[in-house]
């Protein structure tokens, strides 16, 4: 929002001499020759105003004030070939030539901005107002959203350890540079500029968020980023759950899924008393949505446990059966306010000491509901993919299977080229997508992408073999 100087210049009807200050360098400061001591920033043009032969002595001085006028900008009502001569030589920066507004030069300069100012404070604060009203709805993830979103940037946000916590905008680079500007490491830094706001006070620090903004208002971002680091003090404190909290029903949620006389157990423990539990697993296409924290909200809305985990952007959790149809409800009407896309998937019920079935029907499904752009999906709806495998026995399921298996690590485990055959299919193919999706560089994707195909003998540029990948992918979660 800060004026430019050439702007500023037409707007006096002056001409601009070039020289150490590039016209288009935004200005922040106005001050009378008498006033002047220093430039105020490097990146910033601060106007020095004055009458002609007063500028001209003032840098003639040979001073220290001398040499910083000459880093200045200088401005006068006058306009002459002597002038313009001694100001080229010296290489300085000037608006000469506004002899009818004379000694309103200096009001009319601070009045603009002034104005410029204002409208700068009043962007800041409308961003607060909604930075808060996203807090409410979707927690730390939201505000670094809509604040990386209100910057023209990034944001990354670090728990006080430097595990990430959150990010928007920020690739794998960013996350590198973030945490080596918060914690002081030697190691280059390949992102200039980047700020750094803690999140708390600094005998109790909560987290540290760090931006890079696009935007030539450096103010704005600094201020809207101060203004967001205090409200994640408030959100992190207050509503997010502990790290140990999330590991404890991750583990319980794990004992489920192995089934057996301890998972019936342990859900009559956890407060569950059903027979049977039907499995959904539930995404946001969007950053600026806890999902963890809008599920919580739900449950106890519909009076449910709180039998869930998060992990990979993906919560999955485990519903009475009779509370399915109003959990699927909500899903379809967070979505139809338009602020965000849900993604369902809906298992179809099972035992409570064999729940690890429903699981996986609710993640293929998940699966499908993203691949289709749909809100819900129900196992039970799926089309053919589900019907062949259901057909199918153990030993024929492991063998469509195998046709990944050349994917696995030197581990015996499948690690991110499966991970990235994955969303590359359910992104129907779209490498943009695909890439925004795992956060990394389209080159990085083509590569991985490249090194799937030679491995498995599969062309994904086919689409049987798609087709195929597809559905070895759906045999590995059963």
């Amino acid at each position: 929002m800060a004026r430019r100087l050439d702007s500023l210049a037409s707007t006096l009807g002056a001409a601009v001499l070039p020289g150490r200050v590039e016209p288009s360098r935004p200005v922040d400061s106005v001050v009378a020759l008498d006033d002047f001591s220093v430039a105020v920033h490097p990146s910033f043009a601060t106007l020095v105003i004055g009458e002609r032969d007063e500028l001209l002595e003032a840098l003639a001085a040979g001073d220290a004030r001398a040499r910083a006028l000459a880093d200045a900008v200088l401005v006068t009502g006058a306009d002459d070939p002597a002038l313009r001569t001694v100001l080229a030589d010296a290489g300085v920066t000037a608006l000469v030539g506004a002899p009818d507004r004379g000694s309103a030069i200096l009001p009319t300069l601070v009045a603009l901005l002034a104005a410029d100012q204002a409208a700068e404070d009043r962007l800041v604060t409308n961003g607060t107002k909604v930075l808060t009203q996203v807090a409410r709805r979707g927690g730390a993830k939201a505000v670094i959203a809509e604040l990386a979103h209100r910057i023209d940037g990034w944001a990354v946000l670090l728990d006080a350890y430097g595990q990430v916590i959150t990010t928007a905008g920020a690739g794998g680079l960013h996350v590198q540079d973030a945490v080596a500007v918060a914690f002081n490491r030697p190691v280059r830094v390949r992102h200039p500029g980047l700020q750094v706001h803690p999140v708390g006070p600094g005998e109790d620090l909560t987290a540290i968020l760090v931006i890079a903004s696009r935007e030539s208002s450096t103010s704005r971002a600094r201020d809207l980023a101060s203004q967001a680091a205090a409200l994640l003090d408030l959100v992190l404190r207050t509503h997010d759950h502990t790290g140990t909290e999330r590991l404890g029903r991750a583990v319980m949620v794990d004992t489920l899924l192995a089934g057996g006389a301890e998972a019936s157990a342990l859900l009559r423990r956890w407060g569950v008393r059903e027979r049977s539990l039907t499995a959904f697993a539930l995404s946001s296409r969007s950053k600026g949505v806890d999902l963890e924290r809008l599920v919580t909200r739900w449950l106890d809305e519909l009076g449910a446990v709180h039998v869930v985990t998060e992990a990979h952007d993906r919560v999955l959790g485990f519903l009475r059966d009779d509370q399915v149809d109003a959990f699927a409800r909500k899903a379809m009407e967070f979505a139809l306010d338009g602020s965000a896309v849900l993604r369902l998937g809906l298992g179809s019920s099972a035992p409570g000491d064999a729940l690890a079935r429903s699981a996986s029907e609710a993640r293929q499904a998940h699966d499908s509901a993203v691949a289709d752009a749909r809100t819900v999906v129900r196992y039970r709806a799926l089309p053919t993919v589900a019907l062949v495998l259901e057909r199918l026995d153990a030993d024929a399921t492991a063998g469509i299977a195998d046709l990944l298996d050349p994917l696995r690590g030197a581990d015996g485990a499948h690690g991110e080229l499966l991970q990235t055959l994955r969303v590359y299919l359910v992104e129907h193919g779209a490498l943009g997508a695909t890439a925004s999706t795992l956060g990394v560089h389209r080159q990085t994707l083509a590569s991985r992408l490249h090194r799937v195909e030679e491995l498995t003998g599969l062309s994904l540029s086919d689409p049987d073999d798609r087709t195929a990948a597809w559905l070895a992918l759906r045999a590995l979660e059963r």
